[in-house]
C-alpha cells in the first residue's frame, strides 16, 4: 500500500464541505496559498479536478459529489483512531477549530464571552459559527458541525442533548413606545397592534399565536423576518412589536443589552410556555476528549450567563 498522508483527508473534507479554497483555509487555520497547494496535491492523488470554477463559485465534480458523502465520516474516524490513547487531556495543547451552529442571539450576546473563556485555557482553539437556516440533523451526522445550540426540533433519534438553560418568550418594542404605560398592555391592545414576526421557514406559527387564538385573537403581522436579531432592529425603528426569547434581551454579561439597543421588553399579556435551550451533538463525539471539553465550556458559560431558577 503506498504511503498515504491522512492530512489530505482532513483537507479534502474541508474543501468538499466549504466548496471554497478560502473557506477551507479559514476552517483549518491555513493560508489560502497553502490550501491551494493542498488542492493541487489532492487532484494529483485522486486523478480528479474535484472543484471546478462556475462563474464566481466553485462546484464539485461528479466524483467529488460521491466523495462528499463518504469523506466526512472517514476523516473523523481517522482522527479518532490516530488520537493518543492516553485519557489525559491538555486543553493548552489543543490546536483546533470547532464548528458551532447557533442562533444569532447566542452569537451576539455570548460569542465573545465564550471565546474569552476558551482562550484562557486553550489559546490556540478557534470557534467557527455557521448559519442556522433550519434544524436539519444531517450536518451533525456528517460531522460538519461539532455542536449545535438551540431547541431540539429534529426527529433524529440518535442525537445527544443536554439542557443549557430554561428560556421563555417576552415582548419587545422600542423605548418610549406609546402603548406601554404604567397599567401594562392588555391582550386586546397587543393583538391589535402591528407586529414583526420571526420565522426561518416563513411559516407564521408561534406559541404566542396559539395562546391568542385560544382567546379568539390573532396578531396583526406586518412583516416576517428570519431571525430574532432582525426583529429587534425592526422594532427599534418602528412602532411594531415583536416576540423574542428572554435570553436575547440580557444576561449576566450584558444585563442592559435591550436598553443599549434602544429597546424595552415586557411580559406577554397571554400565557406562553417556557422552552429549553440545549446542546446537541452526534453520539460518536460522546467520549472524544476535546468535544467533551468544548461542551463543558459552553455549559459552564450558559450557567453563568443564565443562572437556573428551577
Amino acid at each position: 500500500m503506498p504511503a498515504i498522508d491522512l492530512n489530505l483527508l482532513v483537507a479534502l473534507d474541508a474543501l468538499l464541505s466549504e466548496r471554497s479554497v478560502t473557506g477551507a483555509a479559514r476552517r483549518l487555520g491555513l493560508s489560502v496559498s497553502a490550501m491551494s497547494r493542498t488542492l493541487t496535491r489532492l487532484r494529483e492523488v485522486t486523478g480528479d479536478r474535484l472543484l471546478l470554477q462556475a462563474g464566481r463559485q466553485l462546484v464539485l465534480t461528479p466524483h467529488a459529489e460521491q466523495l462528499s458523502r463518504r469523506v466526512p465520516e472517514l476523516a473523523r474516524s481517522a482522527q479518532a483512531v490516530l488520537a493518543p490513547a492516553d485519557p489525559r487531556f491538555d486543553a493548552a495543547a489543543l490546536d483546533r477549530t470547532f464548528t458551532l451552529r447557533a442562533g444569532e442571539g447566542f452569537v451576539d450576546l455570548l460569542g465573545a464571552a465564550l471565546l474569552a473563556r476558551i482562550e484562557r485555557a486553550a489559546p490556540r482553539v478557534r470557534l467557527r459559527f455557521v448559519l442556522k437556516p433550519d434544524w436539519d440533523a444531517q450536518p451533525l451526522r456528517e460531522g460538519a458541525i461539532d455542536l449545535e445550540i438551540g431547541t431540539v426540533r429534529t426527529a433524529a433519534p440518535e442525537l445527544r442533548t443536554r439542557r443549557l438553560l430554561r428560556d421563555r418568550y417576552v415582548g419587545v418594542c422600542r423605548a418610549n413606545h406609546p402603548l406601554l404605560g404604567p397599567a401594562g398592555l392588555s391582550a386586546e391592545q397587543y393583538a391589535s397592534s402591528g407586529h414583526v414576526l420571526t420565522s426561518r421557514s416563513g411559516e407564521m406559527d408561534h406559541p404566542v399565536d396559539l395562546a391568542l387564538a385560544s382567546q379568539g385573537m390573532q396578531r396583526q403581522a406586518r412583516m416576517v423576518v428570519p431571525a430574532y436579531t432582525n426583529a429587534m432592529q425592526v422594532v427599534r425603528h418602528s412602532d411594531l412589536l415583536a416576540v423574542i426569547p428572554l435570553s436575547c434581551v440580557s444576561n449576566t454579561f450584558a444585563p442592559d443589552h435591550a436598553a443599549a439597543q434602544g429597546l424595552r421588553h415586557f411580559e406577554l399579556p397571554v400565557p406562553v410556555p417556557a422552552f429549553t435551550v440545549a446542546a446537541i451533538w452526534h453520539p460518536r463525539l460522546d467520549r472524544e476528549p476535546a468535544q467533551r471539553w468544548l461542551r463543558a465550556q459552553v455549559r459552564a458559560l450558559c450557567e453563568s450567563a443564565y443562572p437556573p431558577t428551577d
